[in-house]
């Protein structure tokens, strides 16, 4: 089985924070090259939550214009006040030429209501999105709306969903969910970086983690070669070594990722309107130690890192 990486896209902005479309590009080749397998795009690591309707759809619709059918493309569509706005607003994303619409789950049911609400929700919105690839999204915000490994038996049974993007972190879970996803559509991605291996040992299709947009090169690499029976080693090594800088990268993320970008040589901005504050010198000294010690990640995995300058030239 093939394992993929799949990055949930950052979205740069200007220094007055507009949508940086130009950055945007580079931003994507800065992905390819490093060998991701598809690109999540108007996700929570894009400021979903902080740019408008439109500047969903034109953010999407830029990020499909420059892949160019390269990898496939997912983003989320789960938008509006009511079912019918967020089904109107799937069939706007979806026709921006994306794979599949990517739904979250705490939009169709409030915190203190039951999973029946969800599935009736959820049927209404099947109902009025035709035949549209769809997939699941364990989202953090609003809040998080882990679904049980019954109602994800219930929605995959529809034979609309395609993509699950996990956020549970409990790998007993997430066996019982893939021993429900055996012989469907549906592609299971992790969130969780420092449960990435266990993930894909039990049968997911792979990752989908911020740390991609910090070392997407290392995400890929363990990716593809997690089954491999001479390098677990490695594998196993590289797994403890991004555990343990996984919590620190969380702070002030996404604009953390953006500054170590910037370490890295790519011209991002580390304009967020998601964390509008300034990193501290702290966590600024922080991402630097992170940034030396993954050039020794390289370096033992004998890996390629790719370079900015190399790109534009």
């Amino acid at each position: 089985m093939s394992r993929k990486f799949v990055p949930v896209m950052i979205t740069p902005f200007t220094p007055q924070a507009q949508i940086d479309y130009e950055m945007l590009k580079r931003l994507i080749d800065f992905y390819l090259a490093a060998g991701v397998k598809g690109l999540f795009a108007n996700c929570l690591s894009s400021e979903m939550y902080s740019i408008s309707d439109d500047e969903r759809i034109e953010l999407t619709r830029a990020v499909v214009k420059h892949v160019n059918g390269r990898v496939p493309i997912v983003a989320t569509g789960s938008f509006g006040e009511t079912i019918k706005d967020k089904a109107e607003f799937t069939k706007r994303i979806h026709d921006t030429g994306i794979d599949s619409v990517v739904l979250i789950t705490s939009h169709y049911a409030k915190v203190e209501e039951p999973d029946d609400v969800l599935l009736k929700n959820f049927d209404t919105m099947l109902k009025l999105t035709g035949n549209i690839p769809l997939g699941l999204y364990e989202c953090p915000a609003p809040y998080k709306r882990l679904v049980s490994p019954k109602v994800l038996k219930t929605l995959v049974s529809t034979g609309r969903m395609f993509y699950h993007k996990d956020t549970c972190c409990n790998e007993q879970q997430v066996k019982e969910k893939l021993e429900i996803l055996k012989g469907s559509s549906m592609q299971f991605y992790d969130a969780h970086t420092p449960h990435g291996v266990s993930s894909m040992k039990a049968g997911a299709d792979g990752m989908s983690a911020i740390s991609g947009n910090f070392y997407p090169e290392i995400l890929v690499w363990l990716c593809e070669n997690v089954d491999d029976a001479g390098k677990q080693e490695q594998v196993n090594w590289i797994q403890e070594e991004l555990t343990k800088v996984d919590p620190l990268i969380h702070h002030a993320y996404p604009m953390s990722s953006k500054f170590f970008l910037q370490l890295r040589g790519l011209p991002i901005h580390t304009i967020s309107r998601a964390h509008p504050l300034e990193a501290t010198p702290q966590q600024k000294a922080t991402l630097h130690k992170i940034f030396d010690t993954t050039k020794t990640w390289f370096e033992k995995l004998k890996l390629k890192e790719v370079l900015y300058e190399d790109m534009v030239s």
